[in-house]
């Protein structure tokens, strides 16, 4: 039971090892998750800010291992990254020609998505966020239709970030990625083989984390460009992977709930 337990939260443990990273990065670096937390140089008490910011990226990362308090560790989280995405928001609205920063928002949002799924699922049954669980799963479909974007926009630098060693080649690999985002939207957006499509979905931002992040901060282990990097990488796949446990679980239950009325039916 403990092994089926833990296998069927891993996505928990994945997001709070993100935050957990994030945590221990800024405390050692006295900075933030640089350009994904993009607070600017000339913002007053920065470095106590970072500070800070780590500190309770760190606890509420350990917060979500516990059950008792892993609601207050996901509200936390949730609160804390939607700071960070709306800071994107004058940015993305300086200039609409520019992708970068919108591609910034929802990168940032589809960790604030997750930790609404996770609040709402930690919350008590029949409590208005309980209830919910299942908008906060489309908010983070909306983000994988972004992230394909990007891919398109940046095409140039996507193909070489793919490993040439890897058959067939790299522009298959960049188009596949590409469909493969959008396709997670459609599936998650409209509930068509969505548990598929968002594991699908989390194993391409896994092995993206595997077959890029690791070996840049191998090349480059002082950059702390490439540590906040990875930091944000492994707390997106544990969004994305939160995202897919819930639409999972939700899937199992509802054979059980129509199983469950169909017996009332005939007893009535």
């Amino acid at each position: 039971m403990q092994i089926r337990s833990l296998t069927s939260n891993l996505g928990i443990y994945v997001y709070a090892a993100g935050a957990i990273f994030l945590g221990l990065l800024g405390l050692a670096s006295g900075d933030f998750a640089t350009s994904w937390q993009n607070v600017g140089p000339n913002t007053p008490f920065r470095e106590p800010l970072a500070y800070l910011t780590a500190a309770l990226e760190l606890a509420a990362g350990i917060a979500l291992l516990w059950p008792r308090t892993a609601r207050a560790g996901a509200l936390t989280l949730t609160i804390l990254f939607s700071v960070f995405t709306l800071i994107w928001v004058p940015k993305a609205l300086v200039n609409l020609g520019n992708f970068d920063p919108i591609g910034n928002f929802f990168e940032e949002f589809s960790l604030v998505a997750a930790g609404l799924v996770l609040f709402a699922k930690f919350s008590p049954a029949g409590t208005f966020f309980a209830r919910r669980q299942s908008f906060f799963v489309l908010l983070f479909g909306i983000c994988p239709i972004s992230f394909g974007i990007v891919h398109i926009i940046d095409m140039p630098g996507l193909l070489g970030a793919i490993p040439g060693w890897l058959p067939p080649t790299r522009m298959f690999w960049a188009y596949a990625t590409t469909l493969g985002f959008f396709g997670a939207a459609v599936a998650i957006l409209t509930g068509i083989m969505a548990p598929l499509a968002s594991r699908l979905l989390t194993a391409e931002i896994v092995i993206f984390e595997l077959l890029f992040w690791i070996p840049n901060l191998s090349a480059a282990p002082k950059n702390h460009f490439n540590w906040a990097g990875n930091a944000i990488s492994i707390a997106i796949g544990g969004a994305s992977w939160v995202v897919s446990d819930s639409i999972c679980k939700a899937v199992q239950r509802a054979p059980a709930y129509i199983e469950s009325a169909n017996e009332v039916i005939v007893r009535a």
